[in-house]
């Protein structure tokens, strides 16, 4: 099993291009099933996450051309199974995706119950209230999802609680339902807006998107598109925290700041020099100390869950008590005792966090247990005292990009080992 060493203390410098993001990448896939013809996709990332459903799409009878590392063309233009199986489905939560188009297009879906990081319940109750909703009839057995209808139909559905798979799913199974379908309390994330872009260009009628009302007016087909997938904003974060801890100056390219708002300015107040252009970011590690930030995770255009992690790091060098409610997932702080082992002081209670700092970190063995909680350990590792060696590193790759040769680009002492 690959690990990722790490030797503490470098200082980085130079420019590390955002790659496309994996969470508008995987709905854009699971998008294809909802026309017979191509659908071409460009600055996709080369992530696990990517490949499993790229290998789910196989196994539901799509056609994958892949001319570049990516790019990807995917037609169906008929199914060979509608089953999404456990084995494929495990792994990877938002394999639960392609529920809405394969309802919507052909009538009948099966899908395994998700899998996916272990940092919450996660149920999909919602996806499947919506759809019961748009007319499908759905039995939940043997852990599987069966649904079936013979043409969905529009209508209003409010959702209990903000969430971005069942604002996904919706929006995809609507785009052929007969009638006007109206979601209300949508997820609001930079994704969603993505994937509208794409379904739009796909002939589907859609307005709202990105704000809490989303209409859709149902088509009876949808047509080839091409698309070029956003760039990745936890990707970025994840950077502008290195530079944050170790940068004397690093420029992240082909990203979109106005997606890290929030981030850039918690980031300021903490004292790091952010310098937000038009498609790049320049971060510099702060010349005085680094100060204490309290912070809670909110769904877009809050601070972003995804991105607490990587903000825990940098907080342990930062001067006095910083405080961390984590609101979106019961099991996030699972970093908290690999941080430790590295000589991090964060006390836990319930989802509050309290971070104790400045406190120098030294390297150590540890393991990554989630996708977000194993890129925190790279940063630890960079700014620590020492070697790191971070175990179970399948968990990066289900999300960044050749995390190592990034890093290594911008001068840290780093490498993939056995």
């Amino acid at each position: 099993m690959d690990k990722i060493r790490i030797a503490g203390g470098r200082r980085l410098s130079g420019k590390v291009r955002i790659g496309g993001a994996k969470n508008a990448a995987l709905p854009a896939m699971a998008a294809s099933l909802l026309t017979d013809e191509p659908v071409h996709l460009s600055n996709l990332p080369d992530v696990w996450d990517v490949g499993t459903m790229r290998r789910l799409l196989l196994r539901l009878g799509t056609s994958v051309t892949q001319p570049s590392l990516h790019e990807i063309s995917l037609t169906t233009e008929s199914l060979s199974s509608h089953d999404a199986p456990y084995e494929l489905v495990k792994t990877m939560r938002a394999s639960v995706l392609v529920l809405g188009p394969l309802l919507a297009r052909h009538g009948k879906a099966r899908v395994s119950l998700p899998g996916g990081c272990a940092i919450g319940a996660r149920p999909i109750d919602q996806h499947v209230a919506g759809l019961e909703k748009l007319g499908a009839r759905i039995t939940l057995a043997h852990g599987f999802v069966d649904a079936e209808a013979d043409r969905l139909h529009g209508t209003t559905i409010r959702f209990d609680q903000v969430t971005v798979g069942g604002t996904e799913n919706l929006l995809m199974a609507a785009c052929l339902a007969r009638g006007e379908t109206i979601l209300e309390n949508c997820a609001r994330e930079p994704e969603i807006v993505d994937l509208a872009t794409l379904l739009t260009s796909m002939g589907a009628v859609i307005e709202g998107a990105g704000a809490e009302r989303i209409c859709i007016k149902g088509v009876d087909r949808l047509h080839s598109a091409t698309h070029s997938i956003l760039p990745d904003r936890i990707e970025a974060a994840t950077y502008l925290v290195a530079g944050a801890l170790v940068g004397d100056e690093v420029e992240l390219q082909g990203c979109r700041p106005e997606h890290l708002a929030t981030f850039s300015e918690a980031l300021r107040t903490i004292g790091v020099s952010v310098e937000h252009n038009e498609d790049s970011i320049r971060v510099r590690s702060a010349q005085g100390a680094l100060k204490a930030f309290d912070f809670e995770t909110a769904p877009y255009p809050g601070f972003a869950t995804d991105m607490q992690a990587q903000l825990m790091v940098l907080l342990t060098q930062a001067h006095g008590q910083s405080h961390i409610v984590e609101t979106i997932f019961e099991n996030r702080f699972m970093h908290v005792a690999e941080l430790g082992r590295m000589g991090a002081r964060v006390e836990l209670h319930g989802n509050r966090a309290t971070v104790h700092g400045p406190t120098p970190l030294s390297g150590a063995n540890v393991m990554a247990t989630d996708l977000r909680a194993s890129a925190c350990l790279v940063l630890a590792g960079l700014v620590a005292e020492g070697e790191t060696v971070i175990d179970r590193v399948y968990h990066i790759d289900r999300g960044y990009e050749h995390i190592e040769e990034k890093f290594a680009g911008l001068g840290a002492d780093v490498e993939r080992i056995v």
